[in-house]
């Protein structure tokens, strides 16, 4: 119903500006033509809402109720609005509560039943096929021989939800998964390498590091504890960056095993992205420091080079510094990330020539970006019309309200998680399978635990407030109540299941017949998919889809409750498989935004 309501708040903002024109006060236009149409917060009150007259009342110096009552009848003389409302009531203190035809939801539900993408508009149908419309998502972005942990989840799921939403709507997204994999730690890992197989390192392929985190752990400890072990770690570190063969032949076999540790994980949550680490713009460090140094940026302070920061200061108010060069020469994450900036928005072939970078990490680096985003745009490598926006998240805790950790007190890994959810799927399964005395082969035992295991933990992520932290809970997430994906799930296998009892039969009958108000509410919320879209494209926020989800699965639930389906008279029948049809197609196409796979039984 996105045209229907952007026609609206055409019409009243149209309105508006004559009036304001009229009566002397068109400077006071831009203040008051925000968000004048909205939802309607209650159904009794309509389909949507204005609080114009309120707005206008001190303007006016008259009291609402009036001046809603000049504007009623004025909009009642338009056609445009009579052809699209029922009625226009004033309510309240001076609302107007705006109620929408029947036809117009019939045509609009018509028009969504044939149209693949459920009425989501392509945002760049009616521009120019070479606008630009490419936008970068950093999402993810583990570190080399450090394993996936908890952690990673929330990066990785939202990051991967934002670019399915936004591929839908039909920009062009780069998936990028900037892995840690330079850097000083590289020198310890790549000491402690030769250290365990001096005699095999130019046939570095054939050695195996075994697990990746022991090795991190074994070669950090020596770090901690060994003088010559230092040393010869920071050489290391010179000798990879002076590109030494043998330590990039033993940097490139902590990348490949690390790689193949990733690429399960991803596998497992069904993740597209494209790897590109910080060595990529490596090359590009040292033209970094020279450029900010040409623009009169760079400051040396205490022997490293830094950018004093506009509006951030300290305890005792001086300027915080953004370093980008340490005192040893060596460069830092906001180097790497500063770089990565000016490639991302540099115009093709040297670049990806993007117009919006999003990156998606938690609350703790909020600072770190915000730095890096203003030295990025006061060094003018932000093109005037490009976007950066940093997407950051909460923690994931237990249900302790604590940082979830394992009982060891250490991190909990995040194939670990995974495996345990698919595990508890499996086992409540079977207990239902034997109450409903329902014999299955392993398969489907096996397909079914992973998709519901797999989904209830996506979903339990995503449809929580990014913004906050979110306690982590089995019991819940894995529940077939409540706004859970077990629930979502459920409810599109019941329809499924009455697809199977139809054996799939057409209804193509062109009338439908809609008369209770279970329909019509159901009608209405899939009505409103598009809206809801747009929202998490604007806002980035996925809980906005899940809640409308679940909201949806609630009122088909009641409407099948309710209204008998292949009982029914062959037309009231017929109309009812159309809103069975396209809930499925809805739940469907939602389901895949949030990355979750569907199932036809459980």
């Amino acid at each position: 119903m996105l045209n229907i309501y952007q026609n609206l708040t055409e019409y009243f903002n149209e309105f508006l500006f004559k009036d304001l024109s009229k009566k002397g006060f068109l400077k006071e236009y831009a203040k008051v033509n925000q968000n004048i149409i909205v939802q309607a917060s209650k159904q009794e009150f309509g389909d949507y809402q204005s609080n114009i007259p309120l707005v206008l009342a001190n303007i006016y110096k008259k009291k609402p109720r009036e001046i809603a009552l000049d504007i009623v009848n004025s909009l009642e003389k338009d056609s445009r609005i009579t052809d699209i409302c029922e009625e226009l009531e004033i309510a309240g203190p001076g609302f107007i509560n705006i109620k929408l035809k029947k036809k117009i939801f019939i045509e609009q539900f018509s028009f969504n039943y044939e149209c693949p993408r459920i009425g989501i508009p392509n945002a760049f149908e009616d521009k120019i096929k070479n606008d630009n419309n490419k936008i970068i998502i950093d999402f993810s972005s583990p570190n080399i021989a450090k394993e996936m942990h908890v952690g990673h989840l929330r990066s990785t799921i939202i990051g991967d939800c934002l670019a399915r939403i936004f591929e839908l709507r039909g920009y062009e997204v780069l998936r990028i998964n900037h892995i840690g994999d330079w850097g000083t730690q590289f020198g310890m890992l790549i000491a402690h390498l030769k250290d365990l197989f001096p005699n095999a390192i130019k046939d570095i392929h054939n050695i195996n590091l075994g697990d990746l985190v022991d090795f991190y752990k074994a070669s950090k400890k020596r770090f901690d504890n060994e003088i010559e072990f230092q040393k010869k770690a920071r050489h290391e570190v010179v000798k990879l960056q002076n590109g030494n063969k043998d330590s990039i032949r033993a940097w490139q076999l902590l990348c490949d095993q690390s790689r193949l540790e990733f690429t399960k994980i991803y596998e497992i949550l069904d993740i597209k992205i494209q790897e590109r680490g910080e060595s990529f713009y490596n090359p590009f460090l040292k033209s970094i420091i020279k450029d900010l140094s040409l623009m009169n940026l760079l400051v040396e302070d205490q022997g490293a080079k830094c950018v004093f920061l506009e509006g951030m200061k300290n305890k005792e108010g001086k300027a915080l510094p953004l370093i980008v060069q340490k005192k040893d020469g060596g460069f830092n994450y906001a180097t790497t990330d500063l770089a990565a900036i000016r490639y991302r928005f540099s115009p093709s072939p040297n670049g990806d020539e993007a117009k919006k970078i999003i990156y998606v990490t938690d609350h703790g680096q909020a600072d770190h970006f915000s730095s890096v985003f203003q030295v990025a745009k006061r060094a003018h490598w932000v093109p005037k019309d490009c976007i950066l926006i940093h997407v950051p998240f909460g923690l994931v805790q237990g249900v302790d309200g604590k940082k979830l950790k394992t009982r060891e007190g250490t991190t909990i890994k995040l194939k670990d998680l995974l495996d345990e959810s698919i595990k508890k799927a499996k086992e409540d399964l079977i207990v239902r399978l034997k109450k409903e005395n329902r014999k299955e082969n392993q398969f489907f035992i096996t397909h079914t635990s992973k998709v519901i295991g797999i989904s209830s933990v996506k979903y339990a992520d995503l449809s929580q407030n990014r913004t906050t932290n979110y306690q982590f809970s089995f019991a819940k997430m894995l529940n077939f109540t409540g706004n859970t994906a077990p629930y979502l799930l459920y409810t599109f296998v019941r329809i499924s299941g009455i697809n199977r009892k139809n054996k799939y039969k057409e209804f193509n009958q062109i009338n439908v017949v809609y008369n209770t108000s279970e329909e019509w509410n159901l009608i209405k919320k899939l009505l409103k998919f598009d809206e809801i879209i747009l929202s998490v494209e604007n806002d980035l926020m996925p809980n906005k889809l899940c809640n409308y989800l679940f909201e949806l699965c609630q009122i088909f639930n009641r409407f099948y409750d309710k209204s008998p389906i292949l009982k029914a008279e062959r037309d009231i029948k017929s109309s009812r498989l159309k809103l069975c049809y396209m809930t499925q197609k809805t739940l469907k196409l939602g389901l895949d935004l949030l990355g979750i796979e569907t199932l036809d039984r459980m």
